[in-house]
């Protein structure tokens, strides 16, 4: 069977546990793709599904394995990893994980999925899969992003949705979220409608700029991570400082993505070069009036066709790249054509919400079509950002974790 089969059966197997706890299931599988045992959590009474794992392999004399499939990274009572000792005891090459424990809100030292490397993950639908069968247990964790107001109340999907709608174009969050990318959403319609795709595509460009201009517009940042970290603006400048000797008001500077303009007023008022772009027209407005002296572009930072050629010394994009309907290499693509030769390029990926009530950060990202964060989420899109950035052309790739985000950079040859 294929990995993506393999992680099915054990979302199957997960579903065979008790409700009255986690319903989570695990695959050992061999290196000649043949299932060697399985377990789920309360198979016996008051054992985990890691006792039971382990029991039955020593009973078949199974001492490695090529690939273990796990629906929940489970923490026991003592704050171990399941997993992790699994790890300890069994050559296993390859590891697949669903979803973080729902107890975890922040990383531990010992978790494979942050520690051991590369560790796969579980697809969305199979994630959300494992989310409905212990949607009690996430619901009442800080997981839920119903602990921010900011974000469970303003979802960019059903914002879509809605203005599409009101352009005559009726799709479902269901459609919306099956379709997370402006290309896929506009062919969506052409297939629906019957209408040519450069009206499709007019349509959605429109639908996306309103939906972020009325979340990230007036967006108020007593809701956003970095309310929790006052440093966040030292955390970038020592990123761009391994980065580049100039200071930041010497050169010429390309902001994407500017939200309601906090973040590069914060940043960039006393850089008398810079260029900023959005696909929504709010935030250009707030930085516009903030720093009279910058030029403000409305555009999606897929197509920046607006602006020459090896123009620029430095690009940002500051928790952009992991936006909703968001093309990372058509992105990249752009960044490295405006940029000069040995020019640097910064990106980062959000990587927590604040849990307003308690004041603190939990790491992560939103699963697409749930109410839940994956805290693992953040470093997974991270790694496929950089991946994409090597492919398309720059060098130095280097990555600067913080509290709040995740910070990429990298030089343009």
């Amino acid at each position: 069977m294929s990995a993506n089969s393999w992680m099915k059966y054990a979302v199957g197997v997960a579903q065979r546990a008790p409700q009255s706890g986690l319903r989570v299931g695990v695959a050992l599988v061999s290196e000649n793709d043949q299932l060697i045992c399985s377990a789920f959590e309360g198979e016996e009474l008051g054992a985990s599904w890691y006792c039971i794992l382990r029991r039955k392999m020593e009973g078949l004399g199974a001492l490695s394995a090529h690939s273990v499939y796990l629906t929940i990274n489970t923490l026991s009572a003592a704050g171990s990893f399941a997993l992790a000792e699994l790890l300890k005891e069994t050559r296993i090459d390859r590891v697949y994980v669903g979803l973080p424990d729902p107890a975890l809100t922040s990383y531990l030292d010992e978790d494979p999925v942050t520690s051991r490397g590369h560790v796969h993950r579980f697809p969305d639908d199979l994630q959300r899969e494992i989310l409905e069968q212990n949607r009690a247990f996430y619901a009442t964790s800080a997981q839920n992003i119903e602990c921010n107001p900011h974000y469970s109340t303003h979802r960019i999907s059903e914002a879509v949705s809605t203005r599409l709608q009101a352009s005559g174009f009726t799709l479902s969050r269901r459609d919306v979220n099956a379709n997370r990318g402006r290309v896929a959403l506009a062919s969506l319609i052409c297939k629906r409608y019957g209408i040519e795709y450069g009206e499709a595509d007019r349509v959605v460009s429109d639908a996306l700029s309103a939906a972020f201009d009325a979340k990230y517009g007036t967006y108020d940042y007593a809701y956003d991570a970095r309310a929790a970290n006052e440093g966040w603006t030292d955390d970038f400048k020592a990123v761009y400082g391994r980065s580049s000797t100039g200071p930041l008001s010497s050169v010429n500077i390309l902001n994407v993505g500017v939200g309601a303009g906090y973040e590069a007023a914060a940043l960039f008022s006393d850089c008398p070069q810079i260029t900023f772009v959005d696909i929504a027209e709010g935030g250009l407005a707030n930085i516009g009036e903030r720093i009279p002296s910058s030029r403000t572009i409305v555009s999606s930072a897929e197509d920046l066709s607006a602006l020459p050629a090896n123009k620029f010394d430095l690009y940002v994009s500051l928790r952009t790249f992991n936006s909703s309907f968001f093309d990372t290499s058509a992105a990249a693509s752009e960044a490295h054509r405006v940029l000069k030769p040995g020019a640097v390029i910064i990106v980062s990926v959000a990587n927590g919400f604040l849990y307003t009530q308690r004041g603190c950060v939990v790491p992560g990202l939103i699963i697409p079509g749930t109410d839940f964060v994956d805290i693992y989420r953040g470093m997974d899109t991270a790694s496929l950002i950089g991946a994409e950035l090597d492919q398309i052309g720059f060098r130095n790739i280097r990555m600067f974790p913080t509290s709040t985000e995740i910070y990429l950079s990298a030089v343009s040859v």
